[in-house]
């Protein structure tokens, strides 16, 4: 990390170690130790190994951390460097939820408050990436376009430092959970053709293509004519590229194109959308789906892959990811989501809740983030790749409790009430 002179104060150290006392008094097991600027330490609980170490960067950082405490407020002091956590950070939100959610009296709270104040206020300085101020009408077009520029447009190097060489920014399909992230991608990608049901000559419509991964194994392993649309150009770009490079670009290309502007009605005898519903929103869902109805052919079939919220979903009042890593985006009920799929004229036919394999995906992409740090930082900047690194995890644990699930939906358009399914999932698997 970067070195940092701090400037102290005699009784900074006494009234931060009080406060961490106050806060972490009734919080057991403490499996995780704290480090404070001056190197002053507090092992873990006795009994207990230490799974991560809270760093506290500068006098002030409990200050920033706890004075009007929320996910953003502590969110924010981890990316911009007030504290650290070396080892294990999803091991972390345990810590912090228990900062959110102080159990203490009103006398109590008082207290905290008034030792918080005797911190300095000052820090280190927020450089690097900022939280998104989006401009207009949500769901608009032009503010999807910001959006999306905000989240996709950092860096492709970025990305490729720890996506897969597919650049599959998405849920992968594991046959084991210690499956390799590589075969586990490409898995997914067999996976999705298979129940899509892909003929060679056939037309493939990707909304939402990101990096072009899908389209190319789908023209050249399937033989299909496929268009991506996403709104970053740069992720076009980079998908053309590759796709010249495979011998591909007679039938496979990305476009910059936001859905609402597709016009080619029964255009398509097939349609996916991997990681594009999130971003659509409550208030769209019906011209989405209604937009997919129309551009597929009748007996065609429409997958559709997105998160939703789960059985365990807790919005926050303010949300860290909605301000740094997905602004706009709205996670709904499965049920949501499918009614206006329904209502569009769609044919529910399968529906799959792949969260674990979600939960797998974030780890394996933190750990790859970890282990390229300085590449990471040299495309962009810390505050970036700690922004990353804090989605990721939160991400991992949100899947593995059940606050969000990966719904992969399978709808179909019938012709004259024909599904054209066959009886069983048979050539899914085989």
């Amino acid at each position: 990390m970067t070195t940092h002179e701090v400037q102290t104060h005699p009784g900074d150290v006494h009234i931060t170690v009080s406060v961490l006392h106050d806060i972490f008094s009734d919080f057991h097991p403490r499996n995780f130790s704290i480090r404070l600027w001056d190197g002053t330490t507090w092992d873990a609980e006795e009994g207990h190994v230490s799974r991560f170490t809270m760093v506290l960067r500068h006098p002030g950082a409990l200050r920033r951390m706890l004075m009007h405490a929320n996910q953003l407020t502590i969110g924010e002091a981890y990316v911009y460097d007030d504290f650290d956590i070396e080892g294990d950070i999803e091991s972390a939100f345990a810590m912090t939820d228990h900062l959110l959610h102080l159990d203490v009296g009103f006398a109590a709270k008082v207290q905290l408050s008034a030792k918080l104040l005797k911190l300095p206020a000052d820090g280190h300085a927020r450089r690097g990436r900022q939280a998104a101020h989006l401009k207009g009408i949500l769901h608009s077009k032009e503010r999807d376009l910001e959006a999306v520029t905000y989240h996709y447009n950092v860096s492709n190097d970025f990305f490729s430092v720890w996506l897969d060489p597919w650049m599959m920014y998405s849920c992968a399909y594991f046959a084991s959970a210690d499956e390799d992230l590589n075969a586990a991608q490409e898995r997914k990608l067999e996976y999705i053709c298979r129940k899509l049901r892909l003929r060679p000559g056939e037309s493939l419509l990707d909304i939402g293509c990101g990096w072009g991964g899908l389209i190319l194994y789908a023209a050249k392993q399937y033989g299909v004519n496929a268009i991506g649309i996403t709104l970053s150009e740069p992720q076009a770009r980079f998908a053309n590229e590759r796709i010249r490079r495979e011998g591909l670009d007679a039938r496979c290309r990305a476009l910059v194109r936001d859905y609402r502007d597709i016009e080619e009605p029964e255009a398509y005898a097939k349609i996916v959308s991997i990681g594009m519903v999130e971003h659509v929103g409550e208030s769209m869902l019906g011209e989405y789906f209604d937009r997919a109805y129309q551009m597929l052919r009748p007996g065609g079939v429409f997958l559709n892959h997105g998160i939703g919220s789960g059985f365990n979903h807790i919005q926050p009042a303010v949300s860290f990811s909605d301000r740094y890593i997905f602004p706009d985006s709205e996670i709904l009920p499965l049920s949501t989501t499918l009614k206006a799929a329904e209502i569009a004229g769609f044919e529910v036919r399968d529906v799959e809740n792949l969260r674990e394999h979600y939960m797998l995906t974030l780890r394996h992409w933190l750990r790859r983030l970890e282990a390229g740090r300085e590449r990471a930082v040299g495309f962009t900047d810390e505050a970036t790749y700690r922004t990353w690194r804090l989605n990721h995890a939160g991400a991992a644990l949100g899947f593995r409790n059940g606050r969000n699930c990966l719904y992969q939906t399978l709808l179909v358009k019938p012709l004259k009430g024909e599904s054209l399914q066959p009886l069983t999932r048979a050539d899914w698997y085989t």
